[in-house]
């Protein structure tokens, strides 16, 4: 910039505090008692950790305030990072980010200070470490895949309306978008049925009834109500029951628990523990594989991708069937037009949503050999946020979940659907955009379903507006001080 040469910063590995000069930091100059002299002597000098002590607490990592461009002046005291204490003079807080200030868990300060404030190095060295690495990856779905078939056989054999079940992969693995470890795998295991009339369950679109018409999968017909409307409850009750019985099958190779039932979850979680000590968690989802002439009709505005994909691409992917699961939310005695809320289905499009991420980009050749888009990086990355957010403040961040970091990458991937808008040399740059779309939707507490927009995953998910705009706050300061969390 100047002619000077730039001190090199210290890496560190993953999690360690880093801290140094950056380039938003301001040199002071010696002067008066205490101070360094240009050959090396001091007087009445501190010594060097006690030195890197009383910059943690003015401001370093122990207090990080928000860095500018050299020479630029000197900012505000920042709002407090996630991992790091207030600075006594620090500028007064709003209500939505002071109230938990004193539960909020803290790093301990170091005595290393090297901070690299590149942001796009940042991203990239944070990218490899989610990286998983390929024989942890094979090992862990080896194991699913030995799981996953001898519970569909024992559910084959053992029930009659699942003899013609069929396996569904879905979830961040076969998206290639998991990170940090292969520890969670989704299987849907869908039963098709045909000639259904759905029924919203409420407003918003997400929840339906299901009713089969007379004549259709006759195996079923134990689930149903006098007015032929399928009970969800007690078909994922005797769903469950069976592959708690499969367990015991399997001891003898795998150490296997069955997690308790949750209020309002399609899932049969399955905890197993490897020899390593590493633990997979392996759900089991019952769904419904609706066949009809077209999506439900609140799924017109929704599922935007003309300008990404094409309308081709569209259209045939509008022609696949869709899922129902058994899911519901609040209290599952709640009735609407005498249907109990456990008694309702979810819509899905998780086949949709990994044939998309599968082929993303306007280019058919878009990625394939190496990357050349960093859509998938800025997913990887926001998934990393959020689990940074959950992990600092449980209590704000604990209802946020990977499903909205996929959401917000969508809606952006619709809105900028260019190749040209998403190449891998803009990474900090694209990333900084989601970052911002992200941002606006929590401010607005409205993150609209990416194929039914009249459901709000905000909402829906419980995030009330003063949580929305401390997790807005907390993510405009990552953006804004080269993503504290990731180092």
């Amino acid at each position: 910039m100047s002619g000077r040469s730039r001190p090199k910063s210290t890496e560190e590995t993953p999690g360690k505090t880093r801290g140094a000069t950056g380039p938003g930091s301001t040199r002071r100059k010696p002067s008066g008692k205490g101070e360094e002299k240009r050959d090396g002597s001091s007087k009445a000098a501190a010594p060097p950790m006690d030195r890197d002590k009383d910059r943690d607490r003015a401001g370093g990592r122990g207090g990080r305030t928000a860095t500018v461009p050299r020479g630029a002046p000197s900012p505000t005291p920042a709002k407090t990072p996630l991992n790091s204490k207030p600075p006594p003079a620090a500028a007064p807080r709003t209500a939505a980010r002071g109230a938990e200030d004193k539960n909020t868990p803290r790093n301990p300060p170091s005595s290393t200070t090297s901070i690299d404030y590149n942001p796009d190095r940042v991203l990239r060295d944070t990218l490899e470490k989610l990286k998983i690495k390929k024989t942890e990856r094979n090992e862990a779905t080896r194991c699913v895949n030995e799981i996953q078939k001898e519970i569909a056989k024992h559910l084959k054999e053992s029930l009659d309306w699942c003899k013609e079940i069929q396996e569904l992969k879905t979830g961040s693995h076969v998206e290639n978008v998991k990170i940090c470890e292969s520890d969670e795998f989704d299987v849907m295991l869908v039963i098709s049925v045909d000639r259904v009339d759905i029924q919203p369950f409420r407003g918003d679109g997400a929840f339906y009834s299901v009713a089969l018409k007379r004549n259709s999968c006759k195996s079923l017909d134990k689930f149903l109500n006098k007015d032929k409307i399928i009970e969800a409850s007690e078909m994922l009750t005797e769903f469950r029951k069976k592959v708690k019985e499969c367990v015991p099958k399997l001891t003898s190779k795998y150490n296997i628990t069955v997690e308790g039932k949750k209020p309002g979850c399609p899932a049969v979680t399955l905890q197993v523990k490897g020899k390593d000590g590493r633990i997979i968690s392996l759900d089991f989802v019952l769904g419904l594989e609706v066949h009809s002439s077209s999506w439900p009709a609140i799924t017109k505005d929704g599922f935007k991708i003309d300008n990404w994909l094409g309308k081709k691409v569209k259209t045939d992917l509008k022609r696949k069937p869709f899922y129902l699961v058994p899911k519901y939310e609040g209290k599952g005695t709640t009735e609407c037009d005498g249907v109990k809320a456990k008694d309702a289905w979810r819509i899905s499009f998780s086949h949709v949503e990994k044939e998309v991420l599968k082929n993303h980009g306007q280019s058919k050749t878009c990625c394939e050999g190496r990357p050349s888009c960093c859509r998938k990086q800025c997913l990887k990355l926001l998934k990393y946020l959020v689990r940074g957010l959950k992990e600092h403040h449980p209590k704000e961040a604990g209802k946020l979940c990977s499903y909205h970091a996929k959401t917000t990458l969508l809606h952006a991937c619709a809105e900028r659907g260019g190749d040209s808008e998403w190449e891998i040399s803009q990474l900090s740059h694209c990333f900084q955009q989601v970052l911002s779309d992200f941002e606006n939707y929590l401010r607005k507490q409205d993150l609209p379903n990416f194929f039914i927009p009249s459901h709000n995953l905000l909402k829906s998910a419980g995030l009330d507006k003063k949580t929305c705009n401390f997790l807005a706050d907390e993510i405009e300061f990552q953006r804004n001080n080269c993503f504290p969390v990731f180092r």
